[in-house]
């Protein structure tokens, strides 16, 4: 049965080439196009994460990637300075600083999007 599969996550963006870019050139990750026409394959560390083009896409108004790293605060320098912009809440459960990081418990999170309006993180410590 299906608990015997490799299951993998999709999502979906409005824009494809505008993903391509962004997951395969900002953000340094492994793109590839299957035999499915309007769509990609992002390879994480051998986790491989299916995107599709969606006309009517709505962004979700969730986490839907999640990259854990050794150092917040590096990468969060590293990505600004290729004009990726992150988030910044004040007040609240989630209130970050300046950078937009949010810190708490020993863990380190700062949120962005990708040019669809998907929300990404990045994290430091134990979840």
């Amino acid at each position: 049965m299906i608990d015997k599969t490799k299951a993998f996550p999709g999502f979906s963006v409005n824009d494809l080439q505008k993903a391509k870019d962004f997951y395969g050139k900002t953000l340094g990750l492994e793109v590839s196009e299957p035999q499915m026409p309007g769509a990609l394959h992002l390879n994480v560390n051998g986790n491989k994460i299916f995107v599709y083009q969606k006309d009517n896409h709505q962004p979700a108004s969730f986490t839907i990637l999640n990259f854990p790293v050794d150092n917040v605060e590096k990468t969060v320098d590293e990505l600004s300075k290729k004009g990726i912009q992150f988030e910044h809440y004040s007040g609240g459960e989630i209130a970050t600083n300046d950078k937009g990081i949010h810190e708490e418990e020993g863990m380190k999170i700062a949120w962005f999007k990708d040019p669809a309006g998907n929300y990404l993180s990045i994290l430091e410590g134990e979840m």
